[in-house]
């Protein structure tokens, strides 16, 4: 074991972890082996947490499950844009965007949104693509593997905190051993009807779902990388 105040012997390979960690949306079917989810889901379980509560659980979804909850899920989506007087029905757990958005983040939301369309050819005001693109998260993208992340009801609003960094734990994990994710907000709404097929108790509230496998290497969606800010711009020092 590596003495704790030793650096870790290899730290390009943390860094190429982090830095080659990027959403993907389009997946290759091939089949991701079970010890290796199991794998990556154990390392993600040593992610920090308050007081050590290790808040977050985990369904993994895969095969006959996953088809069924990605087929009523897309029904559901389909619905409410026909219907949008439906949407009280599809209420998310939590406010995961604003209500009312500023700068400069309405900004860097629209640039990445457009980046995205823009790659796949949908020009603004193209509802009914910007429909079937977003309606792709619901099929994880294509990913063979499906994750949903909750958590009890009873919890604190810190405990997205650590739900936050279990899942970048995960996806750093899953990237260092040449797999692809793409973390998830549109599950959301989604919750009254995601919840009970994958058999969590009315205790538990949506966090968010995660796709996971093999990156489409010819889908030209997956050659999108959205800009980071530099460090002047998050950073202050107090000194």
């Amino acid at each position: 074991m590596t003495e704790p105040t030793a650096p870790i012997p290899d730290p390009d390979s943390v860094d190429a972890a982090i830095g080659g960690r990027h959403s993907v949306r389009a997946f290759l079917p091939t089949p991701v082996p079970r010890p290796l989810i199991e794998q990556v889901l154990r390392l993600a379980g040593q992610a920090p947490s308050g007081n050590n509560v290790q808040p977050w659980k985990v369904y993994v979804l895969q095969g006959a499950k996953r088809d069924e909850l990605a087929r009523q899920v897309s029904a559901a989506y389909d619905l409410l844009g026909e219907h949008p007087e439906l949407e009280t029905k599809f209420r998310s757990d939590y406010n995961y965007y604003p209500r009312h958005w500023v700068e400069p983040y309405q900004g860097r939301r629209r640039q990445s949104g457009w980046s995205l369309y823009g790659l796949l050819g949908i020009a603004k005001g193209d509802k009914a693509r910007m429909h079937e693109q977003h309606r792709q998260n619901f099929n994880f993208f294509g990913a063979p593997v499906g994750l949903l992340l909750t958590l009890d009801r009873v919890m604190g609003e810190g405990s997205l905190i650590d739900c936050g960094m279990f899942l970048q734990t995960l996806m750093l994990a899953a990237r260092a051993r040449g797999l692809h994710t793409c973390a998830q907000a549109a599950w959301l709404p989604y919750s009254s009807i995601a919840l009970p097929l994958i058999g969590a108790s009315a205790e538990e509230m949506l966090v968010c779902g995660l796709a996971l496998g093999y990156a489409d290497p010819a889908a030209p969606i997956n050659t999108q990388r959205t800009p980071r800010e530099p460090l002047e711009a998050f950073t202050h020092w107090v000194e």
